[in-house]
């Protein structure tokens, strides 16, 4: 008895679909990156989760120099997201801002002040033996 194939991968127009979605996703971690840049976060990493992890393709871990800063650049860059059609984003921790995450589906944002960020160290938690951070663009 032969079994059907309904592997995206392996299917034309599906396979068209999924490369879409790749270079959206793509899109949305270089769309991150420049408003980081442009927002002067500090010590921007990239993490690749491709493969890895099921809750994003990438991780982008950044530093702002004061809570004002920080919920500051998780504001714009909600903002950001949304107007360049990727869709709302999900924000937890902004009222505080010691640590704000951004879910962006296909891009998650870890925004730190430096103390919280080295106290919880989220680049060693997720650097895969064979697959250390990326350094970012800022």
């Amino acid at each position: 008895m032969t079994q059907a194939h309904t592997d995206p991968a392996r299917t034309g127009t599906d396979t068209a679909k999924v490369v879409r979605m790749a270079d959206a996703g793509d899109a949305l971690l270089s769309l991150v990156l420049k408003q980081l840049d442009d927002d002067q976060a500090q010590e921007v990493v990239t993490i690749d989760l491709e493969g890895k992890t099921s809750i994003a393709d990438h991780m982008v871990i950044a530093s702002g120099r004061s809570t004002r800063q920080v919920a500051s650049m998780a504001q714009k860059l909600a903002e950001e997201i949304k107007k360049n059609g990727f869709g709302p984003v999900k924000l937890e921790g902004l009222p505080a801002a010691d640590w704000v995450l951004i879910d962006a589906g296909d891009v998650v944002v870890h925004l730190f002040r430096p103390e919280v960020r080295s106290f919880y160290n989220l680049e060693r938690m997720w650097a895969f033996g064979d697959a250390p951070p990326v350094a970012g663009t800022a």
